[in-house]
């Protein structure tokens, strides 16, 4: 007597239709999931790119472009050596940041990197000195000049014009444009309100006439 073992039982036509459907449906999603991918990608790709392009260009925003006097702000009570602020000025949507390096040097800068506009860190820990760095694209500015010292940035970082008052507050009293120095930048938004500007644009005319002459 033999033994016969089991055939299985052959497959119905519609397990196997079901079985394609079901495969083509997740080969689908996950093509759908890819694709999805890639748009958001090459959207925020392109954003940054534009953004970019912008602040090189000068079409957005930079800080330090107003040509009117802003308004005095105090950022402080008090900045030690060693210490920096994050604040904002001239305006809400300006960040700023103020540094005080262990000579009691006190400096103010614009805070976002003139590359694609990542914030700008103040790291006590980098450089003989302490150095201002975008760690977007590893830029590095000066922290005495903010000049571009490594890295992609086209230009330095705008200033701002800080005072200390002797209570030891500090205020923020106008604005430069990259490459400006302090006193440019602030007779170009205070005009001869000052004293300060009213001598150098005499002593700038007084210079032209004698080079006419």
């Amino acid at each position: 007597m033999s033994v016969t073992d089991p055939q299985p039982p052959a497959p119905e036509a519609g397990a196997d239709a079901a079985q394609e459907a079901l495969h083509d449906r997740i080969a689908a999603d996950s093509l759908t999931t890819r694709r999805d991918y890639l748009r958001i990608v090459a959207t925020v790709s392109g954003g940054l790119a534009v953004g970019g392009i912008g602040v090189a260009s000068g079409i957005l925003h930079r800080h330090g472009d107003s040509e009117g006097a802003p308004e005095p702000k105090k950022i402080a009570d008090q900045i030690l050596p060693g210490e920096s602020l994050a604040f904002r000025y001239p305006g809400d949507e300006d960040r700023a940041i103020a540094v005080r390096m262990e000579d009691g040097t006190l400096a103010g800068y614009s805070a976002v990197c003139t590359h694609l506009a990542c914030a700008v860190l103040w790291r006590s820990d980098r450089g003989s000195e302490g150095e201002l760095y975008c760690p977007c694209h590893e830029g590095v500015f000066d922290a005495r000049t903010g000049a571009v010292t490594a890295g992609p940035p086209p230009r330095g970082l705008p200033k701002v014009i800080l005072i200390e008052q002797v209570d030891g507050s500090v205020w923020a009293i106008g604005t430069a444009r990259s490459g400006e120095s302090l006193e440019e930048g602030l007779c170009r938004q205070q005009g001869d309100a000052l004293r300060l500007c009213r001598e150098r644009s005499g002593a700038g005319a007084a210079a032209e006439r004698s080079a006419r002459t």
